[in-house]
């Protein structure tokens, strides 16, 4: 197994053809399926099936895809690593954020990047903790924004900031810029159907336990794994949501949804910056998780 095989292998597994993958590699597709199927070989299993339409990965070729994915972006860092960097920070760094930090975060975070690494490029996922953290186990991104993170040898973590989240339901055209609805207490949160991510979502496990401490538990309404749906779902009154402000987009989307502040107490989510404790931050990284020191708890305040 070599990394030319690996780097042909993640090309026509993403691409879905030979032919379209040796175009984008310029490479003669005999030499192409060649490589492909020393990797089969290799392996002692068939990694892709061809259909009328292509190729597919099997569930051999899915795990290794995954695996392939991290050792190249490995590969990449260290070349980078181990190049002339004089001066600025320079080459590719892969950050991940949860859905809710990268609307408020995102755009403020590129334009601080771009003015201060001119050289360099950042790349920006989302998804849940439990997806960022499996990145980051894989080699996939460099950083990651981890909701309560569970304390864990093959992660290093640093915590950023903590937020307080709400009970959200629809507006009903009452809402105005910045109005909140009245505060409502822990234990009746029990009370309400709730739209909440399927488990092992951060947040919904931290209600889950709050509650399970004073004896209640939640009225789950609906499963939906996609904050943006679960928002457009309260807005119709579907159900009640709980997430921080930062969840909330714009103006209009503000006027359909009323929050509610959680007391007695305060139920809070905390975040923190996640790195790899197995590989070390290659210097663009460690310039990105200072740049996120600085700038993220500020984006990340609301009114």
């Amino acid at each position: 197994m070599n990394l030319k095989q690996l780097e042909v292998f993640v090309h026509v597994a993403e691409l879905g053809s030979f032919t379209r993958a040796a175009e984008f590699l310029r490479i003669a597709q005999p030499a192409l399926s060649r490589q492909v199927r020393a990797l089969e070989v290799e392996v002692r299993q068939h990694l892709l099936l061809r259909n009328g339409r292509g190729v597919v990965p099997t569930e051999a070729g899915r795990r290794l895809l995954a695996h392939a994915r991290g050792i190249l972006h490995q590969v990449e860092r260290a070349r980078e690593d181990l190049a002339d960097t004089r001066g600025a920070p320079v080459g590719h760094v892969a950050l991940g954020v949860p859905p809710t930090v990268g609307r408020v975060l995102t755009v403020r975070l590129v334009d601080a990047f771009r003015e201060r690494y001119p050289k360099a490029t950042l790349g920006i996922s989302e998804g849940l903790t439990v997806n960022i953290a499996e990145w980051l186990a894989a080699g996939r991104i460099d950083v990651g924004l981890l909701y309560n993170p569970a304390p864990t040898p093959a992660l290093e973590t640093l915590p950023l900031t903590a937020e307080p989240l709400y009970l959200i339901g629809p507006a009903q055209g009452r809402a105005k810029r910045g109005q909140m609805g009245a505060a409502v207490a822990l234990k009746d949160i029990a009370g309400y159907p709730l739209i909440v991510p399927s488990r092992p979502n951060s947040v919904r496990m931290l209600i889950e336990s709050r509650l399970a401490e004073i004896g209640a538990r939640i009225e789950v309404a609906l499963e939906i794994d996609g904050i943006q749906a679960i928002l457009d779902l309260v807005a119709r009154g579907h159900g009640y949501a709980v997430l921080s402000l930062n969840a909330i987009g714009d103006d209009k989307e503000r006027a359909l949804l009323l929050p509610r502040p959680i007391v007695k107490p305060r139920l809070m989510t905390r975040l923190a910056i996640a790195t790899s404790a197995q590989r070390p931050l290659t210097p663009l990284a460690d310039a990105l998780l200072e740049l996120l020191r600085e700038i993220a708890p500020a984006a990340l305040e609301r009114n």
